[in-house]
Parts: structure tokens; C-alpha cells; sequence
């Protein structure tokens, strides 16, 4: 029987490891959402606790999974690229779908703490590691916001987010659905680890035989991976016109990314710290942060996201992978070109665009 060659084992490791992350992401997702449905959980707390801690699983496990390896690189270069697709695509391609509404409480309260995060992970990381101390913080911060999280939606929900349920069935006790429930957590947790080890594996082993940095793969491949339960998890609840869920997932997502992912590398990563290359810092959490600022005008006007937005959100996460990916090609000489294409062609447009969606709100919004 023929060796089966390294590279194409490497791609089957990463194949195999998204897909098992992917089966198992939903099965928790399930399990988690039937068990917040019995309990009566409001659809947007669900979106910003529930789903998200589900949906934000995979990269907890990989990260976690990459500390034990050694390869802190992927760790964070893997939260960072899941917060970066997230916004950018998985918003982007849900608004595409369907225009996104937008709930008063994420512009008041979701995104500005999410922005307060995205600095403080980012100043945490300036010295080139993240101590256990900065991430026993970061957990701390879970704790203070999942208690804020829930307290806070209870007091504002109304009494149709509970009508919009799906209701269990009638023959359907309980009892019945809870144990149901409680295997689909069992089982998906079991794919996750295994998931993750697969991931990590080919992963790492692929960034050797490429001779590309690991922290490459990690913004790319690895995060679009991770982050494949966000996108599929949005893209349905806006097809069925949860579109609050959908908005709520991806913020709630990009704040246990940092707070429970990062946070949690960090505090078991012990004496040395989780290590952050330089590239990272002065690149990859900048674009991270520019992409948390975007959402607060485009959130704010109308209160919704339109598909020119979404379209728009799409384009910027095409000109980062590009930025990215085009220095490990034969093309990598006309990096500059592009870069200096992207600032004077792109980045105005993009900017362009959402103080025009700005100006109409304000106009609408004194005519009215």
C-alpha cells in the first residue's frame, strides 16, 4: 500500500479535526440551548451566554490543547483570527442573508465592554506574554460579566422573547428532554476534544512542513475552523428570522474568546506566561480592534445591519486574509502595492460608507 504523502495527511489532520469541532460545536450547542429552553432563558441572553459559550468551545479546547503541545502561538494567534472572522465574516454573511436588527442593549452596553476587553487583552499582550495573573483577571471578568449579562437581560427582556420559544413537544416530558440534552452535551464535549487534538496536530505539523509561521495558520486556517460554529450557528438563526440571536452570538462569542479562552490560557500557561510574537501585537490585535470600533457606528445607525455593511464587513476580512496570505506566495514583492492600494482605495471607501449610513439615521431620526 503507498505511503500516503506527509502534506496531504497534515490536510486530512485540519480536514478532519474542523469537522469533528463542527459535529461537535453543534451537538453543544443543542444540548446547551434545550437546557437554557427548559429554564426559561430569555432568546438574547441565550445568544450571548449560551450559544456563545457553545459556539465559542472549539477554540477553547484548541487553545487549551496548543498550551499543552507548546505551540502558544496557535493559542493566541487563534482567539485573535476567531474574533477578527467573526465580526467580520460571520456578521457579513448573516447580514447578506438578511438584514441584521440590532438590540438597544448591544450598542449601549455589549460592544463598548467588548471594545474595553479587546484594549485591555491587547495592553495585557504589549510586552510580548500574557502573565497568569492578567489571565486569572480576564476570568475574573467572565465571572462579573456573565452575572452582569444575565441580571441585566432579565430586567429588559419582553414578555415575547419568551413566546418566540420553540416549544417542546407535548409527548415530550421534561425529564425526557433534559437527559437528551445532557447526552448531546456529553457527546459533543467528547468531539470537541478530539476535535481539538486533530486540529492542533495537523496544524502545527503543516506550519513546519510549509516553513510558515504558526502563528499563519492559526489567524487563518485554524480560526476559520474554530469559528465554522459561529458562522453556521448566525446564518441559521437569521434564516429564521432570529436575527437578535444571530448579532448576540457573535458579540457573546468575541467576549468569551477573550475572556474565557485567552483568560484561561493565559492563567494555566504558570510562571512564563503565554508568549505573544511581536507580529501579533503590532498587527493582527490592531486589526482586531479597528474591527470592534467598526461595529459601534454601523450597530448604532439604524439600529441594524444592512447588506451593504454586511458586504462591507465581508471586503475588509478579504483584504486582511489577502495581507496575510500574499507574503508567503510569489507575489509577496508586491505587498507594499497592495497595502498602499487597500489604504488609499478600501479603507476610504469603507470609511465613506458608514458615515453616509450615519448621516441618513441622524436625518431619519430628526424627521421622524
Amino acid at each position: 500500500m503507498p505511503e500516503v504523502p506527509q502534506f496531504l495527511q497534515y490536510s486530512l489532520e485540519v480536514i478532519g479535526g474542523i469537522l469533528l469541532l463542527f459535529l461537535g460545536g453543534d451537538q453543544f450547542v443543542k444540548g446547551s440551548v434545550t437546557l437554557a429552553t427548559l429554564c426559561r432563558i430569555p432568546q438574547l441572553v441565550i445568544g450571548l451566554t449560551v450559544v456563545s459559550f457553545g459556539t465559542s468551545a472549539p477554540e477553547l479546547f484548541v487553545s487549551v490543547s496548543s498550551i499543552l503541545q507548546g505551540a502558544d502561538d496557535l493559542a493566541v494567534s487563534n482567539v485573535v483570527g476567531s474574533n477578527i472572522f467573526n465580526i467580520l465574516v460571520v456578521l457579513g454573511c448573516s447580514a447578506l442573508v438578511l438584514p441584521l436588527r440590532v438590540e438597544s442593549r448591544l450598542v449601549r452596553r455589549d460592544v463598548p465592554v467588548l471594545l474595553a476587553i479587546s484594549s485591555a487583552a491587547w495592553g495585557m499582550a504589549s510586552a510580548g506574554r500574557m502573565t497568569w495573573q492578567a489571565g486569572v483577571a480576564l476570568l475574573i471578568g467572565l465571572l462579573i460579566n456573565t452575572v452582569w449579562e444575565i441580571r441585566t437581560a432579565r430586567e429588559d427582556h419582553h414578555a415575547e422573547d419568551q413566546e418566540a420559544e420553540t416549544p417542546l413537544p407535548a409527548t415530550t416530558g421534561k425529564s425526557r428532554a433534559l437527559v437528551i440534552a445532557l447526552i448531546q452535551l456529553v457527546a459533543g464535549i467528547t468531539l470537541l476534544v478530539l476535535g481539538s487534538r486533530t486540529l492542533v496536530s495537523g496544524a502545527s505539523a503543516a506550519a513546519v512542513y510549509l516553513n510558515v509561521p504558526t502563528a499563519v495558520i492559526g489567524l487563518t486556517i485554524v480560526a476559520t475552523g474554530t469559528s465554522t460554529p459561529e458562522l453556521i450557528t448566525s446564518v441559521v438563526a437569521t434564516m429564521k428570522g432570529r436575527t437578535d440571536l444571530a448579532v448576540g452570538n457573535v458579540v457573546g462569542s468575541c467576549l468569551l474568546n477573550l475572556l474565557m479562552v485567552l483568560g484561561g490560557c493565559a492563567a494555566v500557561s504558570g510562571n512564563a506566561g503565554l508568549q505573544v510574537t511581536g507580529e501579533l501585537i503590532t498587527e493582527d490585535l490592531p486589526v482586531m480592534m479597528i474591527a470592534t470600533l467598526v461595529c459601534l457606528p454601523i450597530f448604532w445607525s439604524r439600529r441594524s445591519i444592512s447588506r451593504i455593511e454586511g458586504a462591507i464587513l465581508l471586503t475588509g476580512y478579504i483584504v486582511y486574509l489577502t495581507d496575510n496570505v500574499l507574503p508567503r506566495t510569489a507575489l509577496a514583492s508586491w505587498q507594499d502595492e497592495f497595502r498602499l492600494a487597500a489604504l488609499c482605495l478600501v479603507l476610504p471607501i469603507f470609511v465613506v460608507v458608514i458615515a453616509t449610513q450615519v448621516v441618513i439615521h441622524l436625518r431619519l431620526k430628526k424627521t421622524g
